[in-house]
């Protein structure tokens, strides 16, 4: 029971505020002062009788007349209405089960959780598939120098079907198919998000980091940044497009490689790499896959590289580049979890060439000779995910069947195993989680 009212700052963010709802077991008042729009009273009080399974969650939102003296209650009465609205979760099972650990590094625990409503600019989206990407093994170890909500669910490739949104969401309907992305939520308003650089907004939402993510059965999502799904879409091989996809997409992209030309493609048989191929393949260019093992060579060949490297069997991998391609690769897109690759590809890559860094290893630094970077003239530049509109483009490749998730699925409450397979590098394409097993 909350046995007082706590009153939220005015310099308090809409954040706070759906934090507070999805934390709270009890129903909330929020009490609003127009003139201060963040500035409002929350307050809790027990329900009389536990609620039934079937029996609906209700957010209540009133407006109410200032008390501050500094305010003008006549310029209130002007803005100011009555409203009523509520965020009705009927159907919905009140528990879920999740996987959460409570310490960076610690057990990876398969158990329940409840289920949280969906503050006003939000949905909450029944995840039926999850893919698994390397950053969810960073965010459970702790070792990237951004620190993790703790307790912690992981994931950020969730697709799944909307069940509850709230009264401010216009976007998406009840039953809608839609993803949970990286990019949970950003500000809107400063000079990134206004000019289409939404993931570089420094009060960005990460799922799965900083905010709980799709590594459960029911996850929470700003509805202006989750990613819209064709209805009929397969949702376990769509999964991996909403991270994976946008990401590799977008850095083809920043790559300005053109149509006939080649790019390469580091880790080209992990997750990011084997859409890599595809998206490349599908806007015109050339691919040259790096990558080690028989398996991850007949895969990225079967997908449309037209060379592959074996790095762990090739003696002079920047020689055999630049020969395989006369002349070294228009652009490299660099998604290998390893810093050595990062190095070759600036050696390898063809003059006025772009080297994108993609891959996040873990205490990695890109290092490049300084005299052949400034006469070879070759770009070296980082691609952090995807906008909006690179989310719909991406989406759209996948839904005319111009690119295909290889996947290979289990259930959520295996999600351990896939840490361990992948902590070996022995995963080729995308694992992804069924949240009902």
């Amino acid at each position: 029971m909350l046995k007082t009212t706590p009153r939220l700052l005015c310099q308090s963010s809409p954040t706070s505020v759906s934090r507070l709802v999805r934390t709270s077991p009890h129903p909330l008042t929020f009490r609003f002062c127009p003139r201060r729009p963040f500035s409002l009273t929350v307050s809790a009080r027990p329900l009389t009788a536990p609620p039934t399974p079937t029996e609906p969650y209700k957010i209540q939102v009133r407006a109410h007349s200032c008390s501050s003296p500094s305010c003008s209650h006549h310029s209130h009465s002007q803005q100011l209405r009555s409203t009523t609205d509520s965020v009705t979760m009927t159907g919905i099972p009140k528990t879920q089960y999740a996987q959460i650990f409570d310490k960076t590094g610690g057990p990876i625990e398969y158990r329940q959780i409840p289920v949280q409503a969906p503050g006003p600019d939000e949905i909450l989206v029944n995840v039926k598939y999850s893919g698994v990407c390397h950053t969810d093994l960073h965010a459970w170890k702790g070792d990237w120098p951004l620190d993790t909500k703790l307790p912690l669910v992981g994931g950020h490739e969730g697709a799944g079907v909307v069940v509850a949104k709230g009264n401010q969401v216009t976007n998406f309907e009840i039953g809608d198919y839609a993803g949970v992305k990286w990019l949970n939520g950003s500000c809107l308003t400063c000079e990134f998000c206004i000019h289409g650089y939404e993931p570089n907004c420094p009060h960005a939402l990460l799922s799965g980091y900083t905010v709980d993510g799709s590594f459960q059965q029911y996850a929470i999502a700003k509805a202006i940044h989750a990613a819209p799904i064709p209805k009929g879409t397969d949702l376990a091989k769509v999964a991996p497009i909403l991270c994976a996809g946008i990401t590799v997409y977008k850095a083809l992209k920043e790559s300005d490689a053109k149509p006939g030309q080649w790019v390469a493609i580091t880790g080209a048989g992990g997750g990011l790499g084997t859409l890599a191929i595809q998206y490349a393949k599908a806007m015109g260019l050339r691919v040259l896959g790096i990558d080690t093992g028989d398996v991850k060579a007949k895969m990225t060949q079967s997908l449309g590289a037209e060379v592959f490297i074996d790095f762990a069997k090739t003696p002079d991998i920047v020689a055999e580049v630049i020969k395989v391609t006369n002349g070294g690769p228009h652009a490299v897109i660099n998604v290998a979890v390893a810093e050595k690759p990062f190095e070759m590809s600036c050696k390898y890559v063809r003059p006025r060439g772009t080297v994108v860094v993609v891959g996040l290893p873990a205490n990695a630094y890109v290092k490049s000779e300084v005299f052949s970077t400034v006469v070879k003239s070759i770009t070296i530049k980082g691609s952090y995910v995807g906008n909006r509109a690179d989310t719909d483009e991406a989406i759209s490749f996948f839904a005319r069947g111009l690119v295909e998730s290889p996947i290979k699925i289990v259930g959520l409450s295996e999600l351990p195993k896939v840490f361990e397979l992948m902590e070996k590098g022995e995963i080729a394409g995308r694992y992804v989680l069924d949240t009902s097993k």
